[in-house]
């Protein structure tokens, strides 16, 4: 015999994302009767493998000003709860070895837009760098803002001792760091259920009707009906899967990326670095008797071949810690999320090879990980252009937050708050329809996405 419940929304989903619009739903907007649905205990899937960084460094001004109001909440809560969530702020470092990166230039004053002049700073060859601060705090109050172009290897040569020596420019976007995923979720769960939300652990099998809807609801203990005047799809790679049970085709994929973590126990790694970015494609170096190895399987074939850049290292944890992450999202093929986890044996290995050309100390590694290392994955939900979708779907009292390919984490309390605005009718941001559906609609925006050079991904 099933059981019934009542609520006035359903947030299908618990991870990052569906606990942010649960925790804006009841702060902002001040619904009382919110229950989230998933079959795994809250922030136990994709937002258990996150590199739990935020930037404000994106290919679309839309998306920098996106990701800078989510990093205004980030603070928001980080000065509210003593910083329980750990946020840190030394910003990403982006290398590259063109002596003068004009394309990378150019394509930073789009970036920022308006706001580029007054944000970036050139520090060329010889030149004056009293304006330039070290990354030797991690302090998110005090920490500058803007991106310094360094130019000037003498001044990159003191800042980053540890870099490989062709370094010849960085980009030190400096409104990034860090923070706790994990923390952030708690402390938004903690509110939701002060406000009388609930948890229902659970997998949603079927939805029917609108506004009312009928939820059937497969639980540990059986059968749960829920009805809910509203719904919200914040499922992450079940995200496609859920809004065809509402006869929607949302137009996403799921791409399954891989990073490591593990004990820098050379110290190959200095603890002030920022999240470090190699822009530089490569291609790997292999023995004679690796490449036969690979060549055999169509899959590490591709690792033969040149490599995209975007390599990325930071130090983990406390201050005073060890470990280190990697990651390197070069995966591009498509996978289904119900199936078994794609996970590539190979990856430690190619990520520490490419790592190293910018970290040679991390050669030391190479074939011999610390035991106790971690190779982990999740996936990119993605549009193709890479744009999230938060906003009202076709069916009348249902809701979507979901596509946030690798930057959920960073995008989990603005995409909360949009989405939450969306449902309860408050004033949205300026952007909220350039992130909604309805961008599909407007062929010159498309355009301007589809010209860009990069889709952010990381």
């Amino acid at each position: 015999m099933s059981k019934s419940i009542s609520t006035e929304i359903a947030v299908i989903g618990a991870g990052s994302i569906g606990l942010s619009v649960a925790y804006y739903l009841v702060k902002d907007q001040r619904f009382r009767n919110v229950i989230l649905i998933d079959p795994l205990d809250p922030m136990s899937l994709t937002s258990a493998q996150s590199g739990e960084n935020y930037r404000n460094w994106w290919p679309h001004p839309v998306m920098t000003a996106f990701t800078n109001d989510g990093i205004d909440l980030l603070e928001n809560i980080a000065a509210e709860t003593d910083n329980r969530i750990n946020m840190t702020r030394r910003g990403y470092s982006l290398v590259a070895r063109n002596s003068i990166p004009e394309d990378l230039i150019k394509d930073l004053y789009h970036r920022y837009g308006q706001e580029g002049q007054h944000l970036i700073r050139i520090h060329e060859a010889g030149g004056n760098h009293s304006s330039y601060v070290a990354p030797v705090s991690a302090a998110w109050e005090t920490a500058p803002t803007g991106v310094d172009v360094i130019l000037d290897q003498d001044l990159i040569r003191r800042t980053f001792p540890t870099y490989a020596h062709d370094v010849s420019a960085i980009l030190h976007v400096r409104r990034a760091g860090s923070i706790s995923g994990q923390q952030l979720g708690m402390t938004m769960l903690d509110t939701i259920r002060a406000a009388g939300g609930q948890v229902v652990r659970g997998k949603v099998k079927a939805i029917e009707g609108a506004s009312p809807f009928n939820l059937t609801v497969e639980t540990a203990d059986g059968r749960i009906d829920v009805v809910a005047e509203r719904v919200v799809n914040a499922a992450g790679p079940m995200f496609k899967e859920v809004g065809a049970m509402l006869g929607e085709d949302i137009p996403v994929s799921c791409v399954y990326q891989q990073k490591i973590a593990f004990e820098d126990r050379y110290g190959a790694i200095p603890r002030n670095m920022p999240f470090t970015i190699d822009l530089d494609g490569q291609q790997l170096f292999w023995t004679d008797e690796e490449r036969e190895i690979l060549a055999e399987d169509p899959v590490t074939a591709k690792l033969l071949e040149p490599m995209v850049g975007g390599i990325h290292c930071r130090p983990d944890g406390a201050e005073n810690g060890k470990w280190v992450k990697m990651g390197w999202a070069y995966n591009t093929r498509a996978t289904d999320p119900n199936a078994e986890e794609p996970v590539d044996a190979q990856f430690p290995d190619s990520v520490l090879r490419a790592g190293s050309r910018l970290h040679p100390a991390l050669k030391t590694y190479i074939g011999r990980l610390p035991r106790g290392s971690h190779h982990y994955g999740g996936y990119y939900t993605m549009t193709e252009e890479n744009l999230p979708l938060i906003g009202p779907m076709k069916t009348k009292g249902a809701f979507m937050a979901g596509a946030l390919s690798g930057f959920g984490t960073m995008a989990a309390t603005i995409t909360g708050s949009i989405c939450a605005a969306w449902v309860g009718g408050t004033e949205l941001p300026a952007y909220a329809h350039a992130l909604s559906a309805s961008r599909y609609e407007d062929k010159e925006f498309m355009a301007e996405l589809t010209a860009l050079n990069s889709t952010g991904v990381l």
